[in-house]
């Protein structure tokens, strides 16, 4: 009797081996395709200040952060310089006591270099324009990003109110909600009380706070010779187009005032909606032939986007293609449908995939559709596995009954 279960046991261990040899490469490749959902590209940099245009005194030097993000999914050496600076200026690039003309940053991270733009005495009031160059070592991305500064001379018959701002021009989409940051100095040698007003686009909310705090203020109190900041926060109507808006801030005490020009620049919303007609998000193909599906592409936003593209996110050796491959313009509201043709490699396993298709238009504004995609196999490999296992089957009984006799 121990010999008979001895044998038994054997006999399903041998068919629990046979099963498993036919499901580990469907856990194998579903564990893979868990793993592969990093949708940045290989390689990629960008330089950029966090304004493009800022306004100082005469006299005044800018600083401010320059900063080198990686994009890609490879570490790389951004070298970096500034090839166009304004005669009477010197800009440096530091970062930890050295000037700085290259930097390592690695995948998906940004570092930050200090940008100082000093001007000498002889630099009057004017716009000057300064550029700033990216590129990785080997010279196959790059990346550049240009600074505008304002020099402004002091306005005349308000010497006792002084107004400052670094960044008299704010860009953004029309729901994004601008804050400027404007430093106001009481340059008499007496206490004083200072009303503010703004005056802006009609239906524009417009509000004046203190610095790093939510209430808000229509006037403050400083002492003589004394400065302090104040945020102006303005928020578009709903329904505001893309253009330049002017916003006028005045404060004043008693017959003395000051002015400051504010812009907003609407660039309107960037915004993509992506999925399928029926809202099933799931394709059943077989293994190396093609299955299609339809896509829609839906401007939600309140801007023409342009140039807007298509990738995919893959199986290795998979191939995705799109018709059309690129939408040349869609208006706000308007929709496009792309076919989609997704064809499994000739070696792909029988069962689950994921495949992401990716719709990228302009400032950013992107859209993953996720398929889940079934690889099957044809009926004749169904059959074939069938009778494969069931000779297994067969082959290990006979075993079985053998081993039994003796």
């Amino acid at each position: 009797m121990g010999l008979i279960r001895m044998r038994r046991k054997l006999f399903f261990q041998l068919i629990m081996v046979a099963c498993l040899s036919f499901l580990t490469p469907v856990f194998i490749f579903a564990q893979e395709g868990k793993e592969k959902k990093d949708l940045r590209p290989e390689r990629g940099i960008a330089v950029y200040t966090e304004f493009s245009a800022v306004s100082v005194s005469k006299g005044e030097t800018v600083r401010m952060d320059l900063t080198l993000e990686n994009k890609g999914r490879t570490d790389e050496t951004i070298l970096v310089k500034i090839p166009t600076v304004p005669k009477g200026w010197k800009a440096a690039l530091k970062s930890g006591g050295y000037v700085v003309s290259g930097m390592y940053v690695a995948e998906g991270k940004l570092r930050a270099l200090n940008l100082s733009l000093e001007p000498d005495k002889s630099v009057g009031p004017g716009t000057y324009a300064f550029q700033f160059d990216a590129q990785t070592t080997d010279g196959k991305f790059t990346s550049a990003h240009h600074l505008t500064v304002n020099v402004q001379e002091r306005i005349p018959g308000v010497d006792d109110i002084q107004i400052t701002t670094s960044y008299p021009v704010l860009r953004g989409q029309t729901d994004a909600r601008f804050e400027f940051s404007l430093e106001v100095t009481n340059k008499s040698d007496t206490d004083r009380t200072f009303n503010l007003v703004a005056t802006g686009p009609e239906k524009w909310e417009i509000n004046f706070k203190p610095a790093y705090e939510a209430k808000q203020i229509s006037s403050l109190r400083m002492k003589g010779g004394q400065s302090q900041t104040v945020a102006v926060e303005v928020s578009p109507t709903k329904d505001a187009k893309s253009g330049e808006y002017p916003v006028l801030v005045r404060i004043s005490s008693g017959e003395q005032k000051a002015e400051a020009k504010l812009m907003v620049v609407l660039t309107g919303i960037y915004k993509l909606d992506a999925g399928t007609p029926t809202g099933i998000l799931s394709l059943e193909t077989m293994v190396g032939k093609p299955a299609t599906l339809s896509l829609f592409v839906r401007n939600t936003g309140s801007a023409v986007n342009h140039n807007v593209s298509f990738s995919s996110f893959k199986p290795e050796n998979w191939e995705v293609k799109f018709n059309p491959e690129k939408i040349e313009a869609l208006e706000p509201g308007a929709l496009k449908q792309v076919e989609v043709t997704v064809t499994p490699a000739k070696e792909a396993l029988v069962g689950d995939y994921s495949v992401g298709l990716m719709v990228d238009g302009e400032r950013g504004s992107s859209k993953t559709v996720e398929i889940r995609t079934t690889v099957r196999a044809s009926t004749a490999w169904g059959w074939i596995g069938i009778a494969i296992i069931l000779f297994v089957i067969a082959g290990l009984s006979v075993l079985f009954i053998w081993l039994g006799r003796r």
